[in-house]
């Protein structure tokens, strides 16, 4: 299982995602999860969904803006909408939502656990302590407005949810897996993305055992007592506030140095850092830096150089060509590859570009050859003829393998002047047209 945190700027972008892209990330973003299932498990898909790096990369391969905040609820809209339909069939349902959406979890989780032996009760407990750390005890800035359930028949669960700072105009996505969670209040996180803004108030790290007791015990005094220490040690500058919550009482440091107003607390405070870190930029281009130019080009050097023979089966589908075989190994790399691939989720973005044109307008032609080729080799799988869903797989191999002997560097500049060049006759379309 994968179980590394992360953390990446995603800034916070306007818009809406149109209908024509919208249908399309449903089906390829069902079929990706769908060929998880069948390769691998359930566990497998609420794994991956639990890494911020794999998350994005799957976004950006979808055709949404590869390092926007807008990933978060249009992947997990594209999955609501593809896979509840046949949850009976695929054993995967996703519950929340955005904003009202995400209040009716709950409502959700009990609905499904009738008639099942799943403990509805501890799923609804389960939610909202995941949302209520992120809201409360992990003090960073952003308040949470997207939560995301997603829940096998198995009853094991992941949690995507999102925050929003507007002042910074940032957005941080956090990530659950029940599988990994040993603890709801120690390191209980599969991942966090974000913008990552120094040191934050952690009341979740392992460290911080001794403040969580002691906010217990803190929490039993006079409020009017506490308020007048916090006031005598906070300078004027400093925003602090102090914050109830019916039964239970929190401290809520807006600034992250007054987390140190107690002795205490020095242990709770601490910058989050893991192995799965990505900040996303700002710019809206795609640019060379944003991409592993050695990793792009085993993608090309696969689609436009290797023999016909070596992917028969796939070449026997009418009107597929090199095009769409670049489009179908990165499909292939999300679906088969390990979590060092996903380090750049910008390289993605050219299997199916953006909707916003950048690096380059959605070609609707290859995505609509994409989607019929990995849904073709499903349906022959299920059947028993594994050829093209074997034949997928070795695209990703074939890339990995060329990438590591021959050590290609794709040409960025001629890569998308070839993408603009051809956008006309592949469909090339964006949200402006």
């Amino acid at each position: 299982m994968i179980k590394s945190t992360g953390h990446a700027d995603l800034p916070l972008h306007i818009g809406t995602v149109p209908r024509w892209l919208a249908d399309r990330m449903r089906d390829l973003g069902t079929l990706i999860v769908e060929s998880l299932i069948l390769n691998y498990d359930k566990k497998e898909v609420l794994s991956r969904l639990s890494d911020p790096l794999w998350f994005q990369s799957l976004g950006s391969v979808l055709g949404m803006d590869w390092h926007s905040s807008g990933i978060t609820t249009s992947v997990m809209y594209a999955l609501k909408r593809g896979l509840n339909p046949r949850a009976g069939e695929l054993g995967i349902y996703i519950c929340g939502g955005r904003g009202k959406y995400s209040r009716r979890t709950p409502e959700e989780l009990l609905m499904l656990s009738e008639g099942t032996t799943l403990d509805g009760e501890a799923l609804v407990r389960s939610s909202k302590l995941c949302a209520k750390v992120d809201n409360t005890a992990v003090q960073d800035g952003f308040q949470l407005y997207q939560h995301n359930f997603i829940l096998t028949n198995e009853g094991d669960w992941a949690v995507v949810q999102q925050g929003m700072n507007p002042e910074t105009k940032t957005a941080r996505r956090y990530h659950w897996c029940s599988p990994d969670l040993r603890s709801f209040v120690e390191k209980p996180h599969s991942g966090v993305t974000g913008e990552n803004q120094g040191k934050i108030l952690n009341l979740t790290a392992t460290e911080a055992d001794k403040t969580r007791s002691s906010i217990v015990e803190f929490s039993k005094e006079n409020p009017d007592r506490v308020l007048g220490e916090i006031r005598k040690i906070a300078k004027p500058e400093d925003t602090v506030t102090f914050g109830y919550g019916g039964s239970s009482k929190s401290v809520i440091c807006n600034n992250s140095d007054q987390a140190l107003l107690f002795p205490e607390f020095s242990d709770s405070v601490e910058i989050i850092q893991a192995g799965r870190n990505i900040v996303l930029p700002a710019h809206h281009e795609v640019r060379k830096e944003d991409v592993d130019l050695k990793r792009l080009g085993g993608v090309l050097a696969t689609a436009y150089e290797s023999q016909p023979e070596d992917f028969e089966s796939l070449l026997l589908t009418p009107g597929l060509g090199p095009r769409t075989l670049q489009s179908l190994t990165l499909v292939s790399e999300v679906i088969h590859g390990t979590p060092s691939r996903f380090t750049d989720p910008a390289r993605f973005s050219f299997a199916h570009g953006g909707k916003d044109g950048h690096p380059f307008p959605v070609p609707l032609k290859i995505y609509d050859e994409s989607i019929r080729v990995l849904q073709d080799s499903i349906e022959k799988s299920k059947l028993g003829y594994n050829d093209k869903s074997d034949c997928l797989n070795r695209l990703h191999r074939t890339a990995l393998n060329i990438e590591r002997q021959c050590a290609p560097q794709a040409d960025f500049e001629a890569t998308l002047s070839r993408e603009h060049k051809h956008s006309k006759e592949w469909g090339g379309r964006t949200v402006a047209d």
